[in-house]
């Protein structure tokens, strides 16, 4: 369904009062207010393909309808999500759940609602009903040429979806592994990965760059072939410049440091993108910001610090994208949220004091380095959120807008009750 300027408008306009008197202390006295808007304004986060329909657990799926049944139903849904938040304008594809048909129609339609297209995704961890060889045993850690042969076409024709679409990288996660001692020779699965990486990242344009990413644990329990950020800097240094690890917050053991993380991967030029998303036990693929916020806060202090450090633009020189999974929730009221979250993490990032904080770090303050960061952390930023989405053309509330149009009920009834989102 299309959003008219209109609607939001006529939204805009029944909370703009209270709205400026919520932002007055900002333009009043703080001096980053502008600042801060712009790049709000100019910070777009990719929405997945695979995130609009309801995820599901090893027990059960339990769909809330309406969900969109092809690509074109996707990209309407994502372009749904930009007119109400507009931080939303990319859209990243997992092939072969999402393979473009017409791919010149296609960026036509993404075109229409201001979207471009992020990074396609490769899937080598199921097998799919035409192909020959299985994937039960690994993808490219697998003892067997073929099978090694056929998941690196795979991401080659991914590639060239790529390409046709305008988009400008490539994400590999693998769920190659070990489920039992004994099962895998490290050495050998590590080796045989490397060099088929090697023969994908030969295929990339020029222009292109690949995120390896890792993840701890599942499907595989005893061994993960990319099991963390340091096997994955490993593969993304041995295969060239153009190659980058991505972190998806997720894709830790618990209590991992994953601001040390992304601080020391910034540090040495290999931080390619984010998958966003929260988590309280493992991989759970949470609304992000949801259950560790400040973590996220923690998270954007040293992304901000380390982009300055190195002259990147905030909103160009990584990769930034949703990636959860909806058991429950709504999965665009969801995504509205998600999105929100690491704005305001975004902008609590941005107020930190810099220069204060090196200070109290030489001179070994632990209590005002802890204040400086909490502080801004504890700042309610969501004024100036909504005054980017508000100059960028969007709803100052986009969740309350969405379900005051019952936008969910009216594509129940355009999809059906029933309807699944394909690749579920």
């Amino acid at each position: 369904m299309n959003l008219t300027t209109d609607t939001i408008a006529s939204h805009n306009a029944d909370r703009v009062a209270r709205h400026r008197q919520l932002l007055a202390p900002w333009t009043d006295s703080v001096e980053q207010t502008e600042t801060i808007i712009e790049k709000l304004v100019a910070f777009q986060i990719a929405i997945p393909s695979w995130a609009l329909g309801t995820g599901g657990t090893r027990f059960g799926r339990f769909p809330g309808g309406g969900e969109p049944r092809n690509l074109e139903e996707k990209i309407s849904d994502v372009g749904l999500l930009h007119a109400l938040n507009r931080a939303s304008g990319a859209i990243s594809l997992h092939i072969p759940w999402d393979i473009p048909q017409d791919p010149k129609a296609i960026r036509q339609l993404a075109d229409s609602y201001g979207l471009a297209f992020d990074a396609v995704n490769s899937n080598t961890f199921q097998d799919q009903p035409d192909q020959q060889e299985s994937y039960k045993f690994g993808s490219l850690q697998h003892v067997d040429r073929a099978v090694r042969q056929q998941a690196i076409d795979h991401n080659i024709d991914v590639i060239r979806h790529g390409v046709d679409l305008g988009s400008k990288s490539l994400t590999v996660w693998l769920s190659d592994g070990s489920s039992f001692p004994g099962q895998l020779n490290f050495r050998k699965a590590f080796e045989r990965t490397l060099g088929g990486l090697q023969d994908i990242y030969a295929a990339l344009p020029d222009d292109w760059k690949m995120f390896v990413e890792y993840k701890a644990f599942e499907p595989n329990f005893y061994s993960t072939t990319v099991g963390d950020w340091g096997s994955s800097y490993l593969y993304a240094s041995k295969l060239g410049p153009k190659a980058y690890t991505l972190v998806d917050l997720g894709h830790h053991l618990p209590n991992a440091n994953i601001e040390q993380i992304v601080a020391i991967l910034l540090m040495e030029g290999k931080l390619g993108g984010f998958h966003f998303n929260d988590s309280k036990y493992g991989d759970d693929d949470l609304t992000a910001g949801s259950i560790k916020p400040y973590q996220l806060f923690l998270i954007f202090n040293e992304l901000v610090g380390g982009m300055d450090a190195r002259g990147m633009n905030h909103a160009t020189d990584l990769g930034w994208m949703i990636d959860a999974s909806h058991n429950v929730k709504d999965p665009l009221e969801d995504l509205l949220q998600s999105v929100e979250a690491i704005q305001l993490a975004y902008a609590q990032a941005l107020l930190v004091d810099r220069d204060a904080l090196e200070a109290a770090r030489d001179a070994n303050d632990v209590v005002q380095a802890q204040e400086l960061l909490q502080d801004a952390f504890r700042t309610d930023v969501r004024p100036l959120a909504a005054e980017a989405r508000r100059r960028a053309g969007g709803a100052l509330h986009p969740l309350a807008l969405y379900r005051n149009l019952n936008i969910r009920d009216q594509l129940i009834q355009e999809r059906g009750a029933k309807s699944i989102a394909t690749g579920l």
